[in-house]
């Protein structure tokens, strides 16, 4: 198995919005906000190359949507889709599973594209997953979660005959999923077995290494007491068992792991998934 990290580029969120109940006096040292209180964030993949399979877990925003939609979130940076599976030396035709942690926006935006008017998804020989308890809270969105499902973003998946749904915590060999519950219904976590350690990619439940402690949970979150004990739990298990998390927001750090100090668990030691 080889793990490469996709970079998709950058994009804004508010500030507040994003460290909740942290005041910004204190969050604003970790994340600086700019003159809109809008602060940068990785859109941050991975690559899973292992045997005749080739996993992309998640896809950032994607491409597809108008100038309006992208003007409420200041893509920027070098990277793109693209530009970093050719990197690793791929293409979207080599990709084949696309493992979604959720259907939110900027995780699967690029899942689907525009080609000539229609939409159709964007790796053409994959398979690509989702969970039942997910899709079926996606389709039918609540009210304060809807504007983050965008049904250009997921219906095609289910119309092309590419989706399938996991049925169990083991996905493939080295690969167990955690199901968390707090940032949106059953969002997955991947738990991967590389060189002697065990990594996770940690999607929404830890989006960067600002968001350790305990109190600093998302104001998106749709269920923010089960984040906290969700986290509380992870965290608690990720000392105990030396874990590898990888972030997917953090807008520098890739990796960390983690220890125990007198303010609680903390970030001990971060470094690049090219490193291990």
């Amino acid at each position: 198995m080889k793990l490469h990290t996709i970079h998709t580029g950058n994009f804004k969120l508010d500030g507040g919005a994003m460290f909740g109940v942290v005041p910004k006096t204190i969050w604003n040292t970790l994340n600086p906000a700019d003159s809109n209180n809008l602060c940068n964030w990785a859109m941050r993949c991975l690559l899973i190359e292992d045997g005749d399979r080739l996993i992309l877990v998640d896809t950032g925003i994607g491409d597809k949507q108008d100038s309006k939609f992208f003007g409420h979130y200041h893509l920027n940076g070098p990277h793109t889709l693209d530009g970093s599976l050719a990197a690793a030396g791929f293409s979207r035709n080599d990709i084949t599973d696309v493992f979604l942690t959720h259907l939110h926006f900027d995780h699967v935006g690029g899942a689907v594209t525009r080609q000539e008017g229609r939409l159709v998804t964007s790796f053409p020989r994959a398979t690509y997953w989702s969970n039942e308890q997910h899709w079926k809270w996606a389709v039918q969105p609540n009210d304060r979660e809807k504007a983050s499902f965008l049904k250009e973003n997921i219906l095609p998946l289910q119309e092309s005959g590419q989706l399938k749904f996991v049925h169990s915590p083991g996905f493939a060999p080295g690969i167990e999923l955690r199901f968390v519950h707090g940032h949106t219904e059953s969002m997955m976590l991947p738990q991967i077995s590389y060189r002697d350690r065990t990594i996770v990619f940690m999607a929404d439940l830890l989006p960067s290494v600002a968001h350790i402690p305990l109190p600093y949970v998302m104001a998106y979150d749709m269920f923010p007491l089960t984040t906290l004990q969700e986290k509380k739990s992870f965290l608690t298990e990720a000392v105990e068992k030396n874990y590898v998390l990888f972030f997917e927001h953090d807008p520098e750090l890739e990796c960390c792991e983690l220890g125990l100090t007198e303010k609680g668990i903390r970030a001990k030691r971060t470094f690049r998934l090219n490193e291990i």
